[in-house]
């Protein structure tokens, strides 16, 4: 009609993707991967609520009426929704999907959420420029900024210091803690030059699997931890730093040391 030949893209030249999320059209300037992602990401948040909700439901009306007694039904249906969010935050991480993290990251990555509550401020798996290396866990908070890698070791070997060497069994382990300090090292230059001030990163590694002697032993310049203890670990922090600095310096270590994935 009156010459108009429809456009490839869709009614009235719309991407095929605004045909499917309409509401997305009014994100202007955003990549339409993430608008993809975005919209795809709402609409499993939602399924899981339902699916937790739904649960919780049929929980309370069985328990309703198995006892006659629908106040009983709705107390089983509420902890039946408190242990469903507390067990489904402990196993969905920040890491991208398609980029799953280990489990050592995820046990931190849990304790970390409690210290996110706290006032600390967490990223997770960032790249460091100038090197192949990555920070499992930037933190910053209170008592200063921290640089972890979480590892998983077997837990069959015992773990010793031996002349400031560490070893898992018969295997070196200083190569690892020479990553770890390399990787905090370049960190702490990359956010002191977007600051603008020195800052200094604290470099660590969670190990969990053996036991070990210690909650938290410095050696070589890097703190062996305990994986449990890691949250007692950022409390024994020197510095002081008030929530403007945290913040200051989140949102440089944001810039300056971007997502692995």
């Amino acid at each position: 009609m009156n010459g108009h030949t429809p456009s490839s893209e869709g009614e009235g030249g719309k991407k095929p993707e605004s045909l499917f999320f309409p509401n997305q059209d009014k994100k202007k300037g955003i990549p339409t991967g993430r608008v993809l992602y975005g919209a795809l990401r709402d609409n499993q948040t939602a399924r899981k609520w339902s699916l937790r909700g739904g649960g919780s439901a049929v929980v309370a009306l069985v328990v309703g009426l198995l006892t006659t007694d629908w106040r009983i039904g709705l107390t089983f249906g509420i902890l039946t929704m408190v242990g469903l969010m507390v067990y489904f935050s402990r196993r969905e991480s920040e890491i991208p999907r398609w980029r799953k993290p280990s489990a050592a990251q995820r046990k931190t990555e849990a304790q970390l959420k409690v210290m996110k509550q706290l006032g600390y401020r967490v990223l997770h798996a960032r790249a460091v420029p100038g090197g192949n290396g990555q920070i499992d866990h930037f933190i910053v908070g209170r008592r200063g900024a921290f640089a972890i890698d979480s590892e998983s070791w077997d837990k069959r070997l015992p773990l010793r210091n031996k002349l400031e060497k560490l070893y898992h069994g018969r295997f070196s382990k200083n190569e690892r803690i020479d990553e770890a300090l390399e990787e905090a090292k370049r960190a702490e230059e990359l956010i002191s030059a977007e600051l603008g001030r020195e800052i200094k990163v604290r470099a660590s590694l969670a190990i969990y699997g053996p036991g070990m002697p210690w909650d938290s032993h410095r050696l070589r310049g890097v703190d062996i931890i305990t994986g449990t203890k890691v949250r007692k670990w950022l409390r024994s922090g020197r510095d002081r730093l008030t929530e403007a600095e945290i913040e200051e310096i989140y949102q440089a270590a944001k810039r300056a040391l971007p997502p692995r994935y």
